[in-house]
C-alpha cells in the first residue's frame, strides 16, 4: 500500500514544502475536507509500472532491446536504454518523503486514497519508467513499446477512467503505426494522447521529419476524428540527460528536459496545422508556463517582422493559434501565473501535481498552491485548478 500524508517523515530537505501564506480571503480553498473546495484535476500524474512490463509483453523480437537495469562488477546498479546515455540507480539514497514518493502509484486504489489526502478529484496519468519508450531512434520499436503501455494503461485505470484517466502513447516516428493505433486507442475508450516532442528521437537534425509538415497530416486527421486530446511530455525528445558534473542536475532539467517541449508548440501554431486541423487541441506537460508569454510574443514578432520569410501566410497569428488550441501544464510556476491574467492565459494554463514525482506537489499540494496563486482571481484560480483540465482531457466538470 502507498504511503500517506499520514505515514509521511517530512525529513529536512522537504520542510520547506510546508511553508505557506495561507488562503485568507479566497472565497474557496484547495484544503483537502474543505466544502468548498476548488475542482482540482492535476493534469499530470505518472504511473508506477511494473518493471518487467514490457520484458514480458513485447514481441519476442524485441525483448532484448527493452531498457533494462545491469549490475557491474562492483556491485553498482545501472539504467539502460537504447538512446540514453546509461544512468546510476541512486534509490538507496533516498529517505522520507523522497522514498514514499517513488513508491507511491502503483495501485488504482492507493492513487485514489492518496489524491483524496492532496484534494485532487481527477488526474492524467502519463508514463513513468515507459517515458523511456521514445529512446531509441527506430520508431518502430517505440511504437511496439507505446503498444505495451496503452494495453496495461487500459486494463488498470480504464476501470476508473472517470477519475485516473490515462495517456494512450504514440511513437509518431512510425507514422503509420500511430494512425492505426490512434483508432484502437479511441475505441478502447482513451480520451487522450501523449506523443513525443520530436517524431525522430535525438538532437536536431534538419533531414528529419518535424510536427510543421504536411508528412503528418494524415495523423492529425485521424487524432480529429477521433477527438483526442494531444500532449507533449518533457524529456521525450532526446536524452534530458545531456550534461554531466558540476551542476548537472539542475542543468538538465532546465536546459535539456524543460525547454525543448518549445519546439512542438511552434510548430504547430507557425505552421498551419490549425488552420487545417481547427478542431486540434494541444497541452505541453509539465514544462512550467512562466514561458508561454514569452513564446507567444517571440512567435508573433517573427511572422511579422520576418514576413518575407514566413511561410504560409496565415489568417492569424501564431499567438492566437495557441489561445484558441493550446494549453499548458505546471507545479510550481509563480511567475507564470503572474503573467497569466496580464496575458490573457487563465483559459490556457493547467495546475498538476505530479504525483508521485520528487519536482511535483504531493503530498502538500495545497501549501504549494497558497505559495503561488493568491495573485489570482477566484474565477481564474478556478480554471487553472480544474476547470480547464477537465475541459481538455474531458473530464465531468459541475
Amino acid at each position: 500500500m502507498s504511503a500517506t500524508p499520514n505515514d509521511i517523515v517530512v525529513n529536512a530537505p522537504n520542510r520547506w514544502r510546508l511553508e505557506t501564506p495561507g488562503h485568507a480571503g479566497w472565497p474557496r480553498s484547495a484544503r483537502p475536507g474543505d466544502p468548498n473546495k476548488y475542482l482540482m484535476i492535476s493534469a499530470d500524474c505518472h504511473a508506477n509500472e511494473p518493471a518487467t512490463l514490457w520484458a514480458e509483453r513485447i514481441e519476442p523480437r524485441y525483448r532484448h532491446r527493452v531498457p533494462r537495469v545491469e549490475t557491474d562488477a562492483n556491485g553498482v546498479q545501472w539504467r539502460v536504454t537504447e538512446g540514453y546515455r546509461p544512468d546510476r540507480l541512486r534509490l538507496t539514497d533516498l529517505e522520507g518523503e523522497d522514498m514514499a514518493r517513488q513508491k507511491a502509484g502503483a495501485h488504482p486504489e492507493d492513487r485514489l486514497r492518496d489524491h483524496a489526502r492532496d484534494g485532487i478529484d481527477g488526474e492524467a496519468i502519463f508514463p513513468n519508467k515507459g517515458l523511456a519508450m521514445w529512446a531509441t531512434p527506430d520508431p518502430v520499436f517505440a511504437m511496439a513499446q507505446c503498444r505495451v503501455w496503452n494495453d496495461w494503461a487500459w486494463e488498470t485505470f480504464g476501470p476508473y477512467v472517470e477519475k485516473l484517466s490515462p495517456a494512450a502513447a504514440l511513437a509518431t516516428g512510425d507514422l503509420d503505426g500511430s494512425i492505426t493505433e490512434v483508432q484502437r486507442v479511441a475505441k478502447l475508450g482513451f480520451r487522450f494522447l501523449t506523443l513525443p516532442c520530436k517524431p525522430i528521437w535525438g538532437g536536431h537534425d534538419v533531414e528529419h521529419v518535424n510536427y510543421n509538415l504536411p508528412h503528418f497530416d494524415p495523423l492529425w486527421a485521424a487524432i480529429q476524428d477521433a477527438d483526442l486530446g494531444i500532449t507533449f511530455h518533457v524529456s521525450t525528445g532526446r536524452d534530458p540527460r545531456a550534461a554531466r558534473g558540476n551542476g548537472g542536475a539542475v542543468i538538465n532539467y532546465v536546459s535539456h528536459s524543460l525547454s525543448p517541449t518549445i519546439e512542438p508548440v511552434a510548430n504547430l501554431c507557425a505552421s498551419g496545422v490549425l488552420e487545417r486541423f481547427p478542431a486540434l487541441r494541444f497541452a505541453t506537460i509539465e514544462a512550467g508556463i512562466g514561458w508561454i508569454p514569452w513564446l507567444l510574443t517571440a512567435m508573433d514578432e517573427a511572422y511579422l517582422k520576418h514576413h518575407f520569410w514566413a511561410r504560409p501566410k496565415l489568417p492569424r497569428l501564431p499567438s492566437e493559434y495557441f489561445r484558441l488550441h493550446g494549453f499548458a501544464s505546471f507545479q510550481e510556476d509563480k511567475p507564470g501565473l503572474d503573467l497569466a491574467e496580464r496575458y490573457d492565459l487563465t483559459g490556457n494554463l493547467m495546475w498538476g501535481n505530479d504525483y508521485p514525482h520528487h519536482e511535483g506537489t504531493w503530498p502538500h499540494s495545497a501549501e504549494a498552491i497558497e505559495r503561488t496563486m493568491g495573485g489570482l482571481g477566484d474565477a481564474s484560480r478556478a480554471k487553472v485548478l480544474g476547470l480547464n483540465a477537465a475541459r481538455f482531457f474531458r473530464f465531468r466538470a459541475p
